[in-house]
């Protein structure tokens, strides 16, 4: 009987729920992600309320071959980017897929038009054969997240 009645309260719950998230007509897309905000309310975020009108982070080549290495040499790469968005683009995190990586990203904003590099660093000591490490960019863009990605083969010491 207590299962029963535990059953039954939680559907009128569940459909409690269903019916004032739907009272509005309003569908809220969820996320976690540091722009999620403006993907949920626009209205209230300082950017505008047209996507096109935002920064875009646009790069020259997003993934890049080292080639060949030998295992404990640091891989250095600098991925060139432009704003090709209608305002200035912030850079707001930009990390790695493993702490072998380490990226470097400007930290003022990129006019729109302007260039701007993402350096990142491979470490490959204790890395060997193939290796695929990408570099996630959080931005003021839509969508919030880009990579780009360093690639190759560390040859055993």
């Amino acid at each position: 009987m207590k299962t029963l009645f535990s059953i039954l309260l939680l559907s009128i719950v569940v459909w409690w729920a269903c019916e004032s998230d739907n009272a509005s007509g309003v569908r809220e897309i969820r996320g976690g992600g540091p722009n999620s905000e403006l993907i949920r309310n626009p209205a209230t975020a300082d950017l505008p309320l047209d996507t096109n009108a935002l920064a875009r982070i646009t790069f020259d080549a997003p993934e890049y071959d080292f080639g060949e290495v030998r295992e404990g040499e640091v891989v250095e790469h600098e991925f060139v980017f432009r704003n090709t968005g209608k305002v200035p683009l912030s850079i707001l995190n930009a990390r790695s897929s493993c702490g072998c990586t380490v990226p470097d990203w400007p930290k003022d904003p990129i006019p729109p038009g302007g260039t701007g590099k993402i350096k990142a660093r491979f470490n490959t000591e204790g890395k060997t054969k193939e290796q695929k490490k990408a570099i996630l960019i959080t931005a003021n863009t839509y969508p919030n997240e880009t990579s780009v990605i360093l690639k190759g083969y560390v040859k055993p010491q």
